[in-house]
């Protein structure tokens, strides 16, 4: 990893963060499976010298915000937590749109009650397309910005980003003043590769939502991959390192936000920074798929 760490809304962060997605329960829905592990994860981020988590308030809902609260507040000066707003959850842990300008401003503030602060380094608005959410639940983007623009405005936000994005709409976002890009994207799906690269010349962070994939049907996974399990032999190194390693050699920008909800897995992830590997190794890793 060439640089420690980049500028996220004014903040030096480390390029490994926490992603406090998996804290809640399955479906990230309800309490923990064990709290007293949850709340170790937080703080051992922490120790481990994380100071990027990220959050939202319908993760959970509001789990993940009441645990970071209890195992971390009053927050250290250089710790930057990153919401979201954007989406609601039903009873039965559906995901239902929140996007109208009014939804986001109120679901800020939200994010900052369970938080315990007043202000934000960093809210992102996760945007639910049209084709997914339908024409009554869908509203214009340049209008979510403003709403968003009126966050920093009134003080709530030092600044905001998107999620889920186009590369057009990544583009009209920080004309706009965005500070960074959250897209899926790992070493087995780089679709979003212009956006990423829009991101590094534009001095954006980009953060890779999926880093090593996932469970979800047709989604492959990282650590199944066979180039990536040689690699991860030669070198030391974990399955799971090799994934979160590639990524942050793609550019100074990325920033990851790994999540888990074990101690051991987190410590497992932060080490990811430490793995040294090579253009040759890189360039491997991105051959013809071989998965097992």
């Amino acid at each position: 990893m060439t640089n420690q760490t980049f500028s996220l809304a004014g903040h030096d962060v480390h390029r490994v963060g926490f992603g406090a997605m998996q804290l809640p329960g399955p479906g990230v829905m309800g309490p923990p499976r064990d709290h007293d592990e949850a709340i170790a994860v937080l703080r051992r981020a922490v120790e481990l010298g994380v100071n990027h988590i990220d959050t939202a308030a319908f993760y959970g809902p509001n789990v993940s915000n009441e645990l970071i609260r209890e195992a971390l507040h009053p927050y250290t000066d250089d710790l930057v937590l990153v919401s979201k707003v954007g989406a609601h959850r039903d009873d039965a842990g559906g995901w239902l749109p929140a996007q109208r300008p009014e939804q986001l401003k109120e679901d800020v503030r939200t994010n900052l009650d369970q938080l315990g602060v007043d202000r934000l380094p960093v809210v992102n608005l996760r945007v639910m397309p049209k084709d997914e959410i339908g024409e009554e639940n869908h509203h214009p983007f340049e209008e979510q910005l403003g709403a968003m623009q009126e966050l920093v405005s009134d003080g709530l936000l030092e600044a905001f980003g998107v999620s889920n994005v186009s590369q057009a709409q990544a583009r009209t976002a920080i004309d706009a003043g965005a500070v960074c890009v959250q897209n899926a994207y790992n070493l087995l799906q780089r679709d979003d590769e212009a956006t990423l690269r829009l991101c590094a010349e534009r001095g954006v962070a980009y953060v890779p939502f999926f880093p090593l994939g996932s469970a979800f049907p047709g989604m492959p996974k990282v650590t199944d991959d066979a180039r990536v399990h040689s690699l991860a032999e030669q070198l030391g190194a974990t399955p799971s390192q090799i994934g979160l390693a590639w990524l942050l050699r793609q550019s100074d920008a990325v920033l990851l936000i790994p999540g888990t909800s074990s101690v051991a897995h987190l410590e497992e992830n932060i080490a990811a920074g430490r793995v040294v590997m090579s253009d040759t190794e890189s360039a491997e890793l991105e051959g013809p798929l071989a998965s097992e």
